[in-house]
């Protein structure tokens, strides 16, 4: 696992632009919630620290992390500085984690090549919930707070290019 030693959530904060004059969308799978409510807090406390200011930043909520893509998309509507997405799919029996993980994937990708608003891909797709529980908050860190970071950077990059 790449996270296995390192921990998401450190960042050196004097790197990181100010992010109050940014707005953000977080876009957050409802599936799983347990994860995703923890990554989605991870994501608004690093925006919160490094300058966003409460009232810019948007939550809209999804059924799942398919329909992450699509949440993401009408979020880039909203003119923000960039939005992020956040979602978790575990490992079952079947090939829909496969698919699933697949098109969230390429959906993003997609969302990014079209559109000047950047997102950010912060689904988990780990093999067990335990896998997840420690990169949300847990041991590894939280995946939220790595997003946040990369979402002020790329709101910083599109301002600046």
């Amino acid at each position: 696992m790449a996270t296995a030693n390192k921990n998401l959530s450190d960042y050196d904060k004097t790197t990181i632009p100010n992010a109050s004059k940014f707005r953000f969308g977080i876009v957050v799978s409802e599936w799983n919630d347990t994860i995703t409510e923890g990554l989605y807090q991870g994501a608004y406390d690093a925006l919160i620290e490094n300058g966003a200011l409460p009232n810019n930043i948007i939550r809209w909520n999804v059924p799942g992390s398919f329909e992450l893509i699509y949440g993401s998309k009408k979020m880039q509507q909203q003119m923000l500085n960039a939005v992020i997405a956040i979602g978790c799919v575990i490992q079952g029996e079947t090939k829909h984690f496969d698919f699933v993980c697949e098109g969230v994937t390429q959906g993003i990708k997609d969302l990014n090549v079209l559109h000047e608003t950047p997102v950010i891909f912060c689904v988990l797709t780990d093999n067990t919930m335990q896998q997840s529980i420690d990169r949300s908050g847990g041991k590894h860190g939280n995946k939220g707070t790595e997003a946040a970071i990369a979402a002020i950077k790329m709101a910083e990059l599109r301002k600046n290019s």
